[in-house]
């Protein structure tokens, strides 16, 4: 029976991803009311923007598991999120896959408010936490390749933690507004993912090797204005190998593996360029331990350094990840 958790979902510990991104001015448009003009306050379109952002959450991939996004001094919108999950097939008699994340992030845009004779920055802090799981069964083409396909569901929430009494921005007569005081929009989702797992293990060294395209469809309810409402499509391409050998060291009574590790990710649809790029590339080194000799329930537990690019960005991140 297999129960591992070989790939695409590191249990993040310690997040340090740090991005290093020069964001356009983006998802805003200026909007005008006479005497009382707010720039930024088309709720509409940063609901659309935050559930395409919340599509980064929604599909399990290595790249974006742990991100943060930094602001600078440009004054543009801040994000951060991160990401845990896992997967296992049953076993080859039996060979139905299971999966499932929980992600949070956090979006900061800044709206401008103004009575005619001031301007104050009102900044928006949305909060977004969601769930994914997937279900889907192996077909095995080769001992070693295996097709799967995958039906994914989502359930999340975005919610608003503005306080806005002590500001200008509150005697705007706008119900669109409403959403921006604690306002809050719930979102599910369903799609699918296709998937090719090339497992190739021999007695000195292991290849994983997965190919994924995911296309799922987030919708908005239950918003708390009916004039807040918004969707999205989270559409990914991602490809991820591992090799693992050992170290010619031993700890545990079982031999040191050390582990290389790359991914790539192509963003589709609405999730293409809402964060200032349309993929990322991930490249790790780590370590592995194996406690299959003793009665525990974890047989695996990696260390990873990761080094993520992509157009304007980079960073660095640490991750651990377990085996069952």
């Amino acid at each position: 029976m297999r129960k591992s958790i070989p790939y695409l979902f590191p249990l993040c510990l310690f997040q340090a991803l740090v991005f290093l991104l020069a964001m356009g001015p983006g998802l805003a448009r200026a909007q005008g009311v006479p005497g009382r003009a707010v720039v930024g306050t088309n709720v509409k379109d940063y609901a659309n923007a935050v559930l395409a952002i919340m599509s980064y959450t929604t599909v399990p991939d290595v790249t974006t598991s742990s991100l943060s996004i930094n602001s600078g001094t440009t004054g543009n919108s801040g994000f951060a999120q991160s990401q845990l999950g896992g997967g296992f097939t049953l076993s080859r008699t039996f060979p139905l896959y299971l999966e499932g994340t929980v992600a949070y992030s956090r979006y900061d845009p800044t709206f401008i408010a103004s009575d005619g004779t001031e301007q104050r920055p009102v900044p928006a802090k949305w909060n977004t936490a969601s769930t994914t799981i997937g279900v889907g069964w192996d077909f095995r083409i080769t001992d070693e390749l295996a097709f799967r396909p995958i039906f994914n569901g989502m359930i999340g929430r975005v919610a608003s933690d503005l306080r806005v009494a002590q500001t200008v921005f509150n005697r705007v007569a706008n119900t669109n507004l409403q959403f921006l005081e604690d306002g809050a929009l719930n979102a599910y989702g369903l799609g699918g993912s296709l998937m090719l797992d090339w497992e190739h293990y021999r007695e000195h060294y292991e290849v994983d090797v997965e190919l994924r395209a995911t296309d799922i469809y987030l919708r908005s309810f239950g918003s708390s204005s009916d004039a807040v409402q918004g969707s999205a499509t989270a559409q990914q391409f991602s490809l991820w190998a591992r090799w693992r050998a050992p170290t010619g060291l031993s700890a545990l009574d079982r031999p040191v593996r050390y582990v290389l590790e790359t991914a790539y990710s192509h963003y589709f649809g609405d999730s293409a360029g809402v964060l200032g790029f349309n993929d990322l590339t991930s490249l790790g080194v780590g370590l592995e331990l194996d406690s299959s000799r003793y009665p525990v329930i974890i047989t695996r537990t990696r260390a990873m350094v990761r080094y993520v690019f992509g157009h304007n960005v980079h960073g660095v991140s640490f991750g651990f990840a377990v085996s069952f």
